[in-house]
């Protein structure tokens, strides 16, 4: 087998990886602004994200923050002592916990994506056919389909 021959990344592809790198940072630094408001850390603000969208066993959401399933617990301990997570049996497997936001979680996660202005004002500037070229875009960067 002949060794294949690593080639450098070119002059352009180098530009739009810093540039992603520079819209990933800039996009985190709103979303800790926006959960510091809230009165909430950055994991906080990510897990409340996820649970307002469906409910979902610990591990899942370990799985989903990429941490150890001890932290989600830590976590969801300080959410659910404000009122804004709750755990419940998985109708499916009631040995399984499932996490789940409440109606004020739920309130406040879209509190916090309506506070995200890094994102949101770039994006409406783009006309349609742009979101929807850079979305399809977005997605296969992601192998998820376009």
């Amino acid at each position: 087998m002949a060794a294949q021959r690593k080639t450098r990344p070119d002059a352009l592809t180098l530009e739009v990886v810093d540039l992603v790198g520079s819209v990933v940072a800039r996009y985190h630094e709103d979303y800790e602004e926006a959960a510091a408001r809230h009165s909430l850390t950055g994991a906080q603000a990510r897990l409340l994200g996820l649970l307002s969208l469906e409910p979902l066993p610990m591990r899942r959401l370990a799985q989903k923050l990429k941490c150890e399933p001890s932290n989600v617990t830590g976590i969801v301990d300080r959410l659910e002592a404000r009122g804004l997570v709750e755990r419940r049996p998985d109708p499916a497997d009631r040995r399984v916990k499932l996490a789940a936001a409440t109606d004020e979680g739920r309130e406040v996660a879209r509190g916090l994506r309506e506070a995200l202005h890094f994102a949101r004002e770039p994006l409406a500037g783009l006309s349609h056919e742009e979101r929807l070229s850079l979305r399809d875009l977005l997605r296969r960067m992601l192998d998820e389909g376009a």
